[in-house]
C-alpha cells in the first residue's frame, strides 16, 4: 500500500527544473518507496540500490554505465555509500545539459553530502523526506498510535504495538552497529548512551559539559556526536532565538529525538498507555509539531525563546510573512502561563498559536488562537 507523501509534488517540480534532485532523510523513512512511485509511470528510468552488491558492481565502471543510461532518469539509492561518484555526476550533467537526469537518495543531511558534492553547487536541489507526517496518516491511524509508534512506515504500519516496538529496537541497533561504520571516530556504545540521555532530556537545552561528564568524554566529543545524530536525522537541534534582549537569554540549543517512536523505545516505553503517563509526553507533542512544521515549510527558520528566569515560547517561527510564536500544549484545554505571556510580550510576534491535540481549535483573543496541527499548518499557509 502506497501512502501519498506531501513531498511528492515538490520532487516532481524539482525534476522539471534541476539536473539533479536529492531526496534526503533518515533510513527507512520511505525514500525508496517515494522514488519508485515517482518513476512508476516513466517509460525510461533505472534504479540502483547501492546497498545491493549487484547494483553497486554496475558502477565499477561508473562512467561507461551511466553514459549508457543517458536517455533515462537515473535513480541512485543510498548515495552516501559511494560519495566519489558526485564528481562524475557533475561532469555528465554539464555534458548532457538537461534537467531531470539524476534522482539521488541519501540518509545523510545536505551538509554531510555537500562535503562530497561541492561540485554540484547550482545543479542540485535537496528535498527532505521525514517519516510519515500527521496529515499523511491521520485518516488511517489515531493520534495516540502516531505518538506511540512514531512516523516510520514499518513502525506505524505494524500489526500491533509489540511488532512496532520490535521494529524500532531493530532500527536502533542497525543504526548503531552498522550505519555508524560509515563515519569514523564514533563508538556505538557511547552513541547509544548519549542517544538515551537525549531521550530522557527530550526537548531540554543540552548541557555539553554535564553530558560529557556522565559519559566520560569531552565536550567536543558530545558536540560531534550530536552533530552526527542531527546529520543522520536522528535528532532535531533547535537553536535559541537571537535578538538583543540582554544576557538573560538562554543560549544553549534544545535537542529533540526526531521520531516519537524512537524516543519511546530509547526510554523502554511501549504503547500509548505507558507513554501518556511519562514525564516525556509533553516533549513528544513538541517533537510532532516541530517535525510537521519543518516538513511543510522547509524554508522557514525555527528557534525557541527562553530566559534564565523561566519565560519561554517553545517555537519561534520566522517566515517571509512575519514572526510567529508557537506554544505546544499536550492538553485538550491549553492555556498560556505567565512565563509564556512574558516571552510573547518580549518577542512581539505577528500572531501566537497554541498547538494542542484538539480536533478543532478556537480564538483566545485577536492575537492568539488554539489550533490543531492541521489548523496550524493551514494558518501558516
Amino acid at each position: 500500500m502506497y501512502i501519498k507523501r506531501v513531498l511528492e509534488k515538490r520532487v516532481f517540480e524539482s525534476l522539471e527544473n534541476n539536473p539533479v534532485t536529492a531526496i534526503i532523510g533518515p533510513r527507512q523513512a520511505g525514500k525508496s518507496t517515494l522514488a519508485k512511485a515517482i518513476i512508476k509511470n516513466r517509460d525510461k528510468s533505472v534504479f540502483l540500490d547501492l546497498e545491493k552488491p549487484s547494483d553497486l558492481a554496475k558502477l565499477d565502471n561508473a562512467e561507461w554505465f551511466l553514459q549508457s543510461q543517458k536517455d533515462k532518469l537515473i535513480v541512485l539509492d543510498e548515495i552516501q555509500r559511494k560519495p566519489e561518484i558526485f564528481t562524475l555526476i557533475r561532469s555528465l550533467i554539464d555534458e548532457w545539459q538537461k534537467n531531470g537526469k539524476f534522482l539521488i537518495l541519501g540518509s545523510a543531511s545536505r551538509d554531510m553530502l555537500q562535503q562530497s558534492s561541492e561540485s554540484l553547487a547550482g545543479r542540485i536541489s535537496y528535498k527532505r523526506l521525514s517519516p510519515f507526517l500527521l496529515s499523511e496518516i491521520q485518516d488511517t491511524y489515531s493520534l495516540n498510535e502516531y505518538i506511540a509508534r512514531g512516523g516510520f512506515p514499518r513502525s506505524i504500519l505494524a500489526k500491533d504495538d509489540n511488532k512496532s516496538a520490535d521494529w524500532l529496537d531493530d532500527f536502533i541497533s542497525t543504526f548503531l552497529e552498522r550505519d555508524l561504520l560509515l563515519w569514523s571516530g564514533f563508538s556505538p556504545e557511547t552513541m547509544r548512551r548519549l542517544w538515551q540521555m537525549t531521550a530522557h532530556n527530550n526537548g531540554q537545552t543540552i548541557n555539553y559539559s554535564s553530558f560529557g561528564n556522565s559519559l566520560g568524554v569531552s565536550n567536543t566529543t558530545i558536540r560531534n556526536y550530536i552533530d552526527l545524530l542531527a546529520g543522520t536525522f536522528m535528532v532535531n537541534v533547535l537553536p535559541p532565538y537571537h535578538k538583543n534582549y540582554g544576557k538573560r537569554i538562554v543560549k544553549a540549543p534544545k535537542v529533540y529525538v526526531t521520531d516519537t517512536g524512537l524516543t519511546s523505545r530509547l526510554l523502554g516505553l511501549k504503547g500509548f498507555d505507558q507513554i501518556s503517563g511519562h514525564p516525556v509526553f509533553g516533549s513528544l507533542w513538541e517533537s510532532i509539531v516541530i517535525s510537521n512544521i519543518k516538513a511543510h515549510f522547509p524554508g522557514a527558520k525555527l528557534s525557541f525563546f527562553r530566559t534564565s528566569n523561566g519565560a519561554e515560547v517553545d517555537i519561534i517561527l520566522e517566515m517571509d510573512k512575519g514572526i510567529f510564536a508557537i506554544e505546544c500544549k499536550a492538553s485538550l484545554s491549553p492555556k498560556l502561563n505567565k512565563g509564556n505571556l512574558f516571552a510573547i510580550d518580549t518577542v512581539k510576534p505577528a500572531h501566537t498559536l497554541i498547538a494542542a491535540p484538539v480536533e478543532k481549535g478556537w480564538s483566545v483573543d485577536k492575537n492568539t488562537d488554539v489550533v490543531s496541527v492541521s489548523q496550524l499548518l493551514d494558518f501558516l499557509k
